[in-house]
C-alpha cells in the first residue's frame, strides 16, 4: 500500500491509474477507524480494481467549540488496518497543503444543511463538502463509498455530485452496528462505561418507532412525541439534539408517513454525540 501526504502526487497516480483503464474507488474518512470504515474498505475492494482511501481531520467542518484537537488519532494503526483490508493507496494530507493560507472558495448545499445537524452544527456541511469536492477533484474515483450513518452528508454529497457534474458514482452502505445495536463511530470511544450500557438505547426506540408505524402511528409529531418518552425513560442520561421524521432525499420534514421516510436522532451523552437513522418503509 503506497502512503501519499502531496495531494498532486495522489492526483498523478489517480490520474496514472485511469489512464491505464483501471477502476477506481475512493473511501474518504477522519481516520480511527472501526468496522463501519472497513467495511466501506472491503465493498470498495469488490467495486474497483484499485482503492483510494482518504484519512485527514477535516479543520473545516469542525466548529470553534468542537472536539478537533480531541478527535482520536491513531495513524499507525490505521495504516495497518488500511493494509489489511486491501487499500492500494492511502492518502493523509496536512491541513497545510489541502487549505492553503489564502483559501476562498466553499461548497456549500444549504437547502440540505439547514436543519437536523446542521441546525447545531452550522459550519460542519460546509467544510464536508467543501473537502469532499476537493477529494473527488483530486482522485476523480469511479466510485466513491460513504456509510449511511451519516445520512444527512450523504445526501448532501450526492446532491452536489448531481449538480456540479461530478462523475463519481456516490455509493451509500448500511450502518455498521456493535452486536447491541450501538452504530460504530469513533467518537464512541468518548463514551465512560456507564454510558456506554446505556447507548445501545438510541437505535432500540429508532427500531420501536418502526414497529408502532407498522401498527398504525403514522402522524409524525405522535410518533416523535411517543420516541421522545422513550428516550426520556430509556437514555434518561442523554439530551436530545433532534428527532426528525423527514424525506430521505430531500431532508423535508414529513407530516404523515405516505411514503418511505427517514427518522433521524442525534443525542449527546457525555462528550459524546450519537447519530443514528432508520429507514422506514410504508
Amino acid at each position: 500500500m503506497d502512503i501519499i501526504s502531496d495531494p498532486l502526487l495522489f492526483q498523478q497516480q489517480a490520474s496514472t491509474w485511469r489512464r491505464l483503464g483501471e477502476t477506481t474507488a475512493l473511501v474518504p474518512t477522519m481516520g480511527a477507524f472501526h468496522e463501519g470504515h472497513l467495511s466501506l474498505m472491503r465493498y470498495a475492494k469488490t467495486q474497483a480494481r484499485k482503492v483510494m482511501v482518504s484519512l485527514f481531520v477535516n479543520p473545516s467542518q469542525f466548529g470553534p467549540s468542537e472536539d478537533l484537537s480531541a478527535y482520536p488519532r491513531d495513524l499507525d494503526r490505521d495504516v495497518h488496518l488500511a493494509q489489511e483490508a486491501g487499500v492500494d493507496l492511502l492518502f493523509n494530507p496536512r491541513p497545510e497543503a489541502m487549505y492553503a493560507l489564502d483559501h476562498a472558495t466553499w461548497v456549500e448545499v444549504p437547502s440540505l444543511a439547514r436543519d437536523l445537524c446542521g441546525r447545531t452544527r452550522p459550519v460542519h456541511f460546509r467544510g464536508v463538502a467543501t473537502v469532499v469536492v476537493k477529494l473527488l477533484n483530486l482522485a476523480q474515483p469511479t466510485l466513491a463509498v460513504f456509510g449511511e450513518k451519516d445520512w444527512q452528508q450523504l445526501a448532501i454529497i450526492k446532491r452536489l455530485a448531481r449538480d456540479l457534474f461530478i462523475p463519481t458514482h456516490i455509493v451509500g452502505r448500511p450502518i455498521v452496528r456493535d452486536e447491541d445495536g450501538l452504530a460504530l463511530s469513533s467518537r464512541n470511544a468518548y463514551l465512560t462505561p456507564e454510558e456506554r450500557a446505556m447507548a445501545p438505547a438510541l437505535s432500540q426506540g429508532l427500531r420501536q418507532a418502526k414497529a408502532w408505524v407498522r401498527e398504525g402511528l403514522t402522524r409524525s409529531k405522535d410518533l416523535l412525541d411517543r420516541l421522545a418518552l422513550f428516550y426520556a425513560s430509556d437514555l434518561a442520561l442523554a439530551r436530545v439534539d433532534y428527532l426528525r421524521l423527514v424525506d430521505p432525499e430531500n431532508l423535508t420534514p414529513v407530516e404523515e408517513i405516505r411514503q418511505p421516510a427517514l427518522l433521524a436522532a442525534a443525542v449527546y451523552l457525555g462528550r459524546a454525540r450519537l447519530i443514528d437513522n432508520i429507514l422506514i418503509p410504508v
